[in-house]
C-alpha cells in the first residue's frame, strides 16, 4: 500500500476485491488502461474513516501497513519476548512477554492482549504495542500474550474475532502444564487470567469475555477484562464496521452493539473501562459501562475518564504522566485481590 502524492505516470498499488470477500494486491498504470477505464476505476463508492472503496471493488487503506519488529530483550524494563505461531492455516500468531526476573516457584497472572487499529491496521509486533506490553508486564509483574489477528481487507471481519478466540484457546491449552509453549507452562497462573484491549481490541476483548461466559474456557479462570477506549456501535464508524463484515447482522449485531443477554453472562468477575474526554468513542464507552451495570451481571465494573485526552493517547508517549497513570491503573486492577 502506498500513501502520498503521486504523478499521473506512476504506479498506484491498491487492494482489489473479488466476489466481495477475496482480496489481492494489484498495480494499475495509465500505460495499460484506457482513459475511460481510468475514470471508471477512480470512482469512489464508499469512504470511511480508515479507507475508501472504489466502484470496481478495490479497497484503499489511508495508512501504510505497520512496521513490525522482532522480539527482543527490552533494555529499559528487562522484559523478554518471543513469538509463537498458533495456526498455520490462518496465520494467527502471538508475542509472549515475560518479566525480567520471574520466580521459578511463583506463578504469574496472565494478560491476553488484543491490539487496536480499526480492525484494519497496526499489529501486535508494531512498536507502540511492544512498548506498551513491555511497560505493563514490568509494572504488574505478569506474563502477557499479545495476539496477531487477521485484518481487513485481507481477512474481513469476523476473522479478527475468530483468530483472537483461537489464540485464547491456544493459551488455555497450557492450563494443565503440558502445552507447546514452555513459558506458559512454567510461569502462567491460569486461575488469574485477564483479557485486555484498546479501541477495536477492546471490542474484540468484550466478545471474548462473552464466549467465555457462554461456552467456557477449560482450565482457565478469567478474573477481569480491561477495555481501553473501546469501539462499540453508536457512531458514524458503524457503517465502516458493517462494510468490513459482509456477514453482519445489521446495526443490532451484538458484536458491534452488545446485547443485554451477552452482558449479563460476561465470563469474568470484574471489568475496568477507560474513556477519553476528547474521544469520539467516549459516549459508547460510558454506555457500555451503564448497560453492563443494568444487565444483571454479577461482577463489578468501574470506569476511568482520561480528562482532556484523545483516543488512545497513551500509545504516543508512554512516559507522559497520564500514560504512566493508565498503566499503573491496569497493573493495580490485575494485582488487586
Amino acid at each position: 500500500m502506498w500513501v502520498g502524492n503521486c504523478p499521473s505516470s506512476c504506479f498506484r498499488p491498491v487492494f482489489s476485491l473479488y466476489k466481495n470477500t477475496r482480496f489481492a494486491f494489484t498495480s494499475l498504470t495509465p500505460k495499460t488502461s484506457s482513459l475511460r477505464q481510468m475514470e471508471s476505476d477512480s470512482e469512489v463508492s464508499h469512504e470511511f474513516r480508515f479507507f475508501r472503496v472504489y466502484k470496481d471493488g478495490r479497497v484503499h487503506l489511508f495508512k501504510p501497513p505497520a512496521e513490525k519488529f522482532p522480539p527482543s530483550d527490552d533494555p529499559t524494563t528487562g522484559v523478554r519476548s518471543k513469538d509463537v505461531h498458533i495456526s498455520p492455516d490462518t496465520g494467527v500468531s502471538a508475542r509472549i512477554f515475560l518479566p525480567k526476573t520471574p520466580s521459578p516457584t511463583q506463578k504469574l497472572p496472565l494478560l491476553f492482549y488484543v491490539h487496536g487499529g480499526g480492525f484494519s491496521m497496526l499489529s501486535a509486533f508494531a512498536r507502540p504495542y511492544i512498548n506498551l506490553l513491555n511497560s505493563i508486564v514490568s509494572e504488574a509483574n505478569i506474563i502477557a500474550v499479545s495476539v496477531e489477528y487477521g485484518l481487513f481487507p485481507d481477512r474481513p471481519i469476523p476473522a479478527c474475532y475468530e483468530d483472537s478466540w483461537a489464540a485464547l484457546q491456544w493459551v488455555a491449552s497450557h492450563a494443565s502444564g503440558d502445552g507447546p509453549e514452555p513459558w506458559l507452562n512454567d510461569y502462567a497462573d491460569f486461575n488469574r487470567v485477564f483479557i485486555a484491549g484498546d479501541s477495536a481490541g477492546g471490542n474484540i476483548s468484550h466478545t471474548l469475555a462473552v464466549r467465555v461466559g457462554s461456552i467456557g474456557l477449560t482450565g482457565v479462570r478469567v478474573v477481569g477484562v480491561v477495555l481501553v477506549h473501546p469501539y462499540f456501535g453508536g457512531t458514524d464508524d458503524d457503517k465502516m464496521w458493517l462494510y468490513m463484515c459482509p456477514t453482519n447482522g445489521g446495526l443490532e449485531d451484538p458484536r458491534m452493539k452488545p446485547a443485554a443477554e451477552d452482558l449479563a453472562r460476561l465470563g469474568c468477575e470484574k471489568v475496568l473501562v477507560f474513556v477519553a474526554e476528547k474521544d469520539h468513542l467516549r459516549e459508547v464507552g460510558w454506555n457500555y459501562y451503564e448497560e453492563l451495570k443494568k444487565s444483571g451481571w454479577k461482577g463489578t465494573v468501574e470506569i476511568v475518564e482520561n480528562h482532556g485526552e484523545e483516543h488512545c493517547f497513551h500509545l504516543h508517549d508512554l512516559s507522559y504522566e497520564k500514560s504512566v497513570d493508565l498503566i499503573k491503573q491496569i497493573a493495580s486492577f490485575i494485582n488487586r485481590e
